[in-house]
């Protein structure tokens, strides 16, 4: 099959605002009265303009190639034989990758010097050059990144790169029962938490913090860490169990107690599903993994 370059991006902070206030002016006042300035915003722009134009210009010769917007990612079919090269952030890798497949993805950090690069690990000429080796079919360095998946007793399921949440959706307290092997407990919390390795350096970084547990899983470990957050003890509910780390076959379930809780993954509230009481969810390693491409011996030629 041919293969096909589908560089997924979204609009830059510039592109944001011109849409809102129309007219550079506009967007210079309101950006000053913020104190901050419309040559940074733009700066950061141009080498977005910058990386898209290297990557687009570095595709093998007989490859195709499409362009996908983020919020156009559930809309759009990935073919086994792609490629798939994100330029921007590093959360659009994790946008991404509920989407993917087994594909290999390249990601290519735009604008370095506001982005931390931990996922867009590649600079546009490593981007390339990775697409010059898939096209060659000499060696390239590939993580496998795990997922956590979060499964519902109807059949409907999510993946994530970072973590899953299941919780209230509002600011109200959660109620279910969780259970671990034969551990089962009532609880009432700010929700659950499922992080990956990945997800060790965001969310999970923070919930970890001054609890009495083993280190994170590290990006390519099959273990998940689990988070229950701000349980509330009370005469019905407990907070015994309120955090660990789910080795490869471990899952973790829910049965929902309240008369409705969410499930999403990535912080993508959008995209989400809705549990209603009675309905339990089963968290656990995904099945598949992010195959991300690694710049090592890239060079930058």
């Amino acid at each position: 099959m041919r293969r096909r370059a589908v560089i997924v991006r979204r609009p830059t902070e510039y592109d944001e605002l011109m849409d809102r206030y129309s007219t550079r002016g506009q967007v210079e006042f309101v950006l000053r009265s913020r104190g901050r300035s419309l040559e940074a915003v733009e700066r950061a722009h141009e080498s977005h303009l910058a990386a898209l134009a290297r990557v687009r210009a570095g595709i093998p010769d007989g490859w195709a190639s499409a362009d996908v917007e983020r919020d156009s990612l559930s809309r759009f079919l990935f073919a086994p034989e792609d490629v798939i090269v994100v330029v921007g952030p590093d959360g659009l890798v994790a946008n991404v990758a509920k989407y993917a497949g087994d594909q290999v993805v390249v990601g290519i950090n735009s604008v370095p010097q506001s982005n931390a690069g931990v996922l867009v690990r590649c600079t546009p000429d490593q981007g390339v050059g990775a697409l010059r080796r898939l096209e060659s079919g000499a060696d390239l360095r590939v993580d496998h990144l795990t997922m956590v998946r979060a499964a519902a007793d109807d059949s409907r399921s999510l993946t994530a790169l970072n973590e899953v949440f299941i919780g209230h959706p509002s600011h109200q307290s959660a109620r279910y029962e969780l259970s671990l092997g034969s551990s089962v407990e009532r609880q009432s919390s700010s929700g659950v938490v499922a992080s990956t390795g990945t997800g060790a350096t965001g969310w999970g970084a923070s919930l970890k913090r001054g609890r009495a547990m083993g280190e994170m899983p590290a990006p390519t470990s099959p273990s998940l860490a689990w988070f229950v957050r701000e349980a509330w003890p009370s005469p019905y509910t407990g907070i015994e169990h309120t955090e660990g780390i789910l080795d490869e076959e471990e899952e973790l379930s829910l049965v929902v107690g309240s008369e409705s809780l969410v499930l999403f993954g990535d912080g993508m509230e959008s995209d989400r599903l809705t549990l209603t009481w009675g309905q339990s969810v089963r968290v656990s390693r995904a099945p598949r993994v992010l195959s991300l491409v690694d710049p090592a011996g890239l060079g930058e030629g």
